[in-house]
């Protein structure tokens, strides 16, 4: 296995944090673009897509309508994937800040599937 490559994406939503916060941090928003069912039990979260894949992650850092990082359970040690919230003070945009890990090779498919959930989020909250 390869070192993972640190990936970090930024897309601008028209929205508040407060509603984008609750996509990234509640079952019911994240089940509405980023995969077909989220359970919470115990403090593990299963991701559900289509086709009877499914990954398992855990909460381990959150700040209300800041940040949330997840790690994947069964992902190496030091990988996770967060999501940021920073507001342009000048202009007043809010920006989301995608991190994630992935194999050198598997970068653009990442890129790609990152792009992809973020475009249903927007459709989703209607930004």
């Amino acid at each position: 296995m390869s070192e993972l490559k640190k990936i970090q994406l930024e897309y601008i939503l028209r929205t508040s944090p407060n509603v984008l916060f609750s996509f990234l941090t509640e079952a019911s928003g994240l089940s509405e673009w980023f995969c077909d069912d989220v359970n919470n039990r115990g403090g593990v979260i299963t991701f559900k897509w289509s086709g009877d894949s499914e990954e398992h992650a855990k909460l381990i850092s959150l700040k209300e309508n800041k940040y949330v990082k997840y790690k994947w359970l069964d992902g190496p040690e030091n990988a996770f994937f967060e999501f940021l919230l920073e507001v342009d003070e000048i202009t007043g945009e809010l920006a989301l800040i995608v991190t994630d890990f992935a194999e050198p090779e598997d970068e653009e498919e990442l890129i790609l599937t990152w792009n992809s959930a973020i475009q249903k989020l927007h459709s989703v909250i209607g930004s």
